[in-house]
């Protein structure tokens, strides 16, 4: 990377460090949940014109039948436009979007961009049990831009044994803001939920954003901890509303409400990743990212 690219991402990146981001984030989600015809019509639109967005894959193509433009943008896809990998041992891709980083974590450090690192401490919110399972494992970095499916898939057939919610800062996730922003993913705000599967245990983590501070999982209602963030800004347990959850392997876990990125997490000698994938790869829900090991 030249010179005169490194001053221009800072630059860009700068107005990010000085920006209201959890005010410019509430105003949206305000705004993109109105029910009004045109503030809704005006949003789908302007964003269509924008994006290239494939209504064809939705459950409906009709954009009339989208209560908000929030609706719009989680939109439900056709089963059938994301298979699920037949591959027995197969783990498939919870996200539409492109790969980030994908590799080993070397100790407790994860690669980020553009020779920076962050910890499994810092990510992890200083779980001490989560950081001695991911040590010197496996993860992998999807980046799910705007214009991508939103709703995120379980990767392997597993229980969700803890949920924890991380408040934190909403820097954006592209990769420009990767490569200036130190601990980028670790100091975003984010939802770690801890899976318990024949490969032991695997972390998918839900990064929020600008404009992306609204995370929902299928398994338990996050607002009470994000309420009670406001005031106490550690990180959270939730309790699942089932004593029994557990998601099939490609089944839906949650979504974000804007883009975002999701991490995932195994440990070691557990996941081996389909070395054809590499930086900047587009990915879809359901294709195989690699191998597990099973315990058994």
């Amino acid at each position: 990377m030249s010179a005169m690219t490194d001053l221009l991402d800072r630059i860009l990146t700068f107005p990010q460090f000085i920006a209201p981001k959890r005010t410019l984030s509430r105003f949206a989600w305000k705004i993109s949940r109105s029910r009004n015809e045109k503030i809704k019509r005006f949003l789908i639109s302007a964003f269509r014109c924008r994006y290239a967005v494939d209504l064809s894959e939705a459950i409906t193509a009709d954009v009339d039948d989208y209560d908000s433009f929030n609706d719009f943008f989680t939109r439900e896809l056709l089963p059938s436009s994301r298979p699920i990998s037949p591959i027995a041992d197969a783990l498939v891709c919870p996200a539409d979007g492109t790969i980030s980083q994908l590799g080993d974590i070397t100790g407790e450090n994860l690669f980020q961009a553009k020779g920076r690192y962050y910890s499994l401490s810092a990510l992890l919110a200083g779980d001490v049990d989560l950081i001695k399972k991911f040590t010197n494992g496996t993860f992998a970095t999807i980046y799910l831009a705007p214009h991508n499916y939103h709703r995120i898939h379980c990767p392997v057939t597993g229980a969700v044994k803890t949920v924890r919610y991380v408040p934190g800062d909403l820097f954006s996730v592209n990769n420009r803001t990767a490569r200036c922003v130190e601990n980028l993913f670790a100091r975003n705000e984010r939802v770690i939920v801890e899976l318990e599967c024949d490969a032991g245990a695997i972390a998918v983590i839900f990064v929020g954003a600008m404009l992306v501070s609204s995370m929902e999982l299928n398994c338990c209602d996050l607002s009470h901890a994000t309420v009670a963030a406001l005031t106490d800004p550690q990180s959270i347990s939730v309790a699942c509303r089932d004593d029994d959850c557990v998601f099939e392997r490609g089944a839906e876990l949650g979504r974000f409400n804007m883009g975002s990125t999701i991490i995932l997490l195994a440990q070691p000698d557990r996941v081996s990743w389909d070395p054809r994938l590499k930086h900047a790869d587009i990915v879809r829900v359901g294709e195989s990212l690699g191998s597990i090991a099973s315990l058994a």
